[in-house]
């Protein structure tokens, strides 16, 4: 059984993402126990030689900073918080995201500044090895004093309380803590801030986002190079030359990827009776590549967030201190994942106009991608239906993060929304899936009307692929099987793109 160690080590999506298929174990690492256990004793120590207020630990939280809290009475605060604060509301979060909390917020509190027991952050790991996942709700987080409500229902089942997923069906937590043999957890002073302050909703999500849109931006590009072949497109808008002079990476790489992905095909190469093609083709290194400088700057920001401390109060043990500060809120955050909005969306708005130009009846295409239209409507409607997903996406991008609303009775007075930014990007990437996916059923379309020229051998792999799961239309028929299946095609097909670094964490 493999194992990770949680300790000081940096995650990354590498370790993330075979944390996540290899189905590993976590395990604290001694480093990681004896930095929790200091942390813990020292706050222990302080609170029973001090009678100074400390925030949130021997007082009252928000706008109840100053009332203060008997030592008898610190664990039943830390319970009531977490209680009071489960208050989300809408669909639910995803498994797979509500795992990667499980796994973020362990590594976050085990590295010694958040006074939580070892006990506590070892039921998050046995929550996470044994699948039993808390069920967590959308709504509720402003992105500021931390996720607090998905954080919230993420931490009930510690103290038995609230609902799980245990081996594929939802139950009281309470029922699965009796048959694991679990007690609850009795939560110290500072331990429910501790779980309930930090970003760890915001950034699973970022997280998950950013391992799948690094997929969907390389098969952006093969589709894009499909249906510019399939187009009868020029190659000249990506010689190396044109990319140097503008000097932006992403523009770069993808007209390098293009012109790999397209060597030595022979429709590509053939005379072109047209002078220019419409931007949607012309333009893809400068569009498709913002979009990966963009994502290349909200997977640094993932990168640094997830090996963060953002609870509040942070305690120092080394340096005596115990210091009430801001790290949980979620700016920095909000801002990256309404820019990955935006970057997805621009993915998908090029590819729905590609897919338009396709049904034009232009260079020798016939109208709507079949033989006989007229008497067959071909593939009108699944432009339409991408259109109206690019629509849907268009509004999805008004940013959050521009957006606050005061709580606590003023105490918190600016909120990032990044909670909100995290949730609409997320049907924002799956959005963009469907757009692609009707991309390719088209751009395999138009390119079976070239036959029996061919595009470049790698496409032509590509293509084959997907015709073992979707087939060369002659006439109507019930198309959104296809869509889906298209759908899924891009969700399963593994690919090495030529002449590069074939790691899947690159843009």
């Amino acid at each position: 059984m493999a194992i990770h160690k949680i300790s000081s080590a940096l995650l990354n999506f590498e370790d993330i993402l075979r944390i996540l298929r290899e189905s590993y174990q976590l395990e604290l690492s001694d480093e990681a126990i004896t930095k929790i256990q200091k942390c813990r004793d020292y706050l222990d120590r302080r609170i029973t030689d001090s009678d100074d207020p400390i925030y949130g630990i021997n007082t009252g939280f928000g706008a109840l900073h100053n009332v203060r809290i008997s030592k008898d009475d610190l664990g039943k605060l830390q319970q009531n918080l977490v209680m009071s604060h489960a208050c989300g509301t809408g669909e639910e979060v995803p498994q797979e995201i509500v795992k990667l909390m499980l796994l973020l917020k362990a590594h976050a509190l085990s590295y010694g500044h958040s006074g939580v027991q070892v006990a506590t952050v070892q039921r998050l790991i046995d929550f996470f090895n044994h699948d039993v996942l808390p069920v967590v709700y959308q709504q509720g987080s402003l992105g500021a004093s931390g996720d607090l409500a998905p954080l919230a229902h993420l931490s009930l089942p510690l103290i038995g309380m609230g609902e799980v997923y245990f081996k594929g069906q939802k139950m009281p937590a309470s029922y699965v803590n009796n048959v694991m043999g679990w007690e609850p957890i009795s939560l110290q002073s500072k331990e429910g801030l501790a779980l309930l302050n930090g970003t760890q909703f915001m950034s699973a999500y970022g997280i998950y986002l950013c391992l799948r849109v690094f997929k969907l931006s390389r098969l952006a590009d093969i589709i894009g190079a499909l249906s510019l072949d399939a187009f009868d497109g020029r190659i000249e808008p990506f010689h190396h030359l044109i990319q140097q002079i503008r000097h932006h990476k992403g523009q770069i790489k993808t007209a390098q990827r293009i012109r790999n992905i397209l060597k030595d095909s022979k429709l590509i190469k053939r005379q072109k009776a047209h002078i220019q093609d419409p931007y949607s083709f012309r333009c893809i290194p400068q569009v498709h590549g913002a979009s990966k400088d963009s994502i290349d700057y909200v997977a640094y920001v993932f990168r640094m967030e997830i090996n963060a401390v953002t609870d509040n109060p942070t305690v120092f043990p080394d340096e005596d201190l115990i210091i009430s500060a801001g790290n949980f809120h979620g700016q920095p955050l909000a801002l990256a994942l309404d820019n990955l909005c935006i970057a997805m969306a621009e993915l998908g708005n090029i590819s729905e106009r590609r897919t338009y130009q396709l049904l034009e009846g232009k260079r020798g295409l016939p109208h709507f991608l079949v033989a006989n239209s007229g008497l067959n409507s071909g593939f009108m409607i699944p432009q339409y239906t991408a259109a109206s997903i690019v629509n849907q996406n268009k509004q999805l991008c008004t940013p959050a993060s521009v957006d606050t609303i005061e709580s606590s009775q003023g105490q918190e007075d600016h909120v990032s929304m990044g909670a909100n930014a995290a949730t609409k990007a997320y049907r924002v990437l799956e959005n963009l899936e469907r757009i692609l996916a009707i991309e390719l059923l088209n751009a395999a379309q138009a390119l079976d009307f070239r036959r029996p020229e061919t595009t470049s051998p790698y496409l032509e792999e590509f293509v084959a692929k997907y015709r073992e799961k979707v087939q060369f239309i002659e006439n109507d028929k019930v198309m959104y099987n296809d869509i889906n299946t298209s759908v899924k095609f891009l969700q399963d097909v593994v690919f090495e793109l030529p002449d590069e670094d074939v790691s899947v964490f690159k843009l």
